[in-house]
């Protein structure tokens, strides 16, 4: 049932961008999506088993973000612009989705569903097991393993080792996004340290 779940997640995003995720309620989110409880419980187990699906959905999304920011700039733009793309999807990703933000960085506030960040599983016996969640240092080396993959044949010999230059541009941006300045600013620094 992969429509019910994405208007599922879809609901459940929504939900939270009106209020904190302790006062979301899975019938308003079933209605919402159009589909029944029964088949949300059926599908996520629980409301713990939505939060980490909805959660996992949008660092995917950041991380495909993140791919076509490297490879959408322009297939012949030169590589630190490609990562200058990629720093500042990054820092914008993180400050229009609060869920993107704190899977990044391993801030969560109380708007929040905080139990995705802990070990113990509150998915009842039966229900589809939770989906795995990153660490932030995780999705910073994945999204550093995209740029490595989709920048080395077109990295400049004699120029700093390309998975130094991609973690230090994830790491870079990362820093943008824990302490906020202009976008243009992430681009510009990104530019100037790989010059």
């Amino acid at each position: 049932m992969p429509a019910a779940r994405e208007s599922l997640l879809d609901a459940a995003f929504a939900a939270l961008g009106r209020g904190p995720w302790p006062r979301v309620k899975m019938s308003e989110v079933a209605a919402a999506a159009g589909v029944s409880r029964q088949t949300l419980y059926n599908e996520f187990g629980s409301k713990d088993g939505l939060a980490r699906a909805l959660v996992r959905r949008e660092a995917d999304a950041y991380l495909r973000g993140v791919e076509r920011a490297l490879s959408g700039v322009s297939g012949a733009a030169a590589p630190r612009e490609r990562l200058a793309a990629a720093a500042v999807w990054t820092v914008r990703s993180a400050a229009e989705n609060p869920l993107v933000r704190a899977v990044l960085t391993g801030c969560w506030n109380e708007r929040l569903p905080t139990s995705v960040r802990t070990s113990v599983r509150t998915t009842p016996p039966g229900a589809p097991e939770p989906e795995p969640l990153p660490a932030p240092g995780e999705l910073i080396g994945e999204a550093r393993d995209r740029a490595v993959r989709l920048l080395e044949g077109d990295w400049p010999p004699g120029a700093v080792e390309l998975p130094l230059a991609c973690e230090a541009v994830a790491r870079l941006a990362l820093s943008y996004v824990v302490a906020p300045a202009p976008e243009a600013d992430v681009a510009r620094m990104v530019r100037t340290v790989l010059a």
